[in-house]
């Protein structure tokens, strides 16, 4: 399992970070962190998932996420 920090834009509210929270859950080989407003720490199985998947997975939810 590797670390990761997700930088994201345009949350705002509760229900942006239920959406990131949703999103992030819904990808294979992930377990949650902190998801904060603007932030989102993550663990996940290399072998399973990339950092592009989950920026792809967080696009989807409407926010841009960039792996830091």
């Amino acid at each position: 399992m590797r670390d990761l920090t997700l930088h994201i834009e345009g949350m705002s509210c509760g229900h942006c970070l239920n959406a990131v929270r949703r999103a992030l859950e819904s990808v294979a080989g992930v377990e949650l962190g902190t998801i904060q407003i603007g932030r989102a720490q993550v663990r996940y199985d290399a072998a399973k998932v990339t950092p592009g998947q989950l920026e792809s997975a967080v696009a989807a939810a409407g926010y841009k996420a960039t792996a830091a």
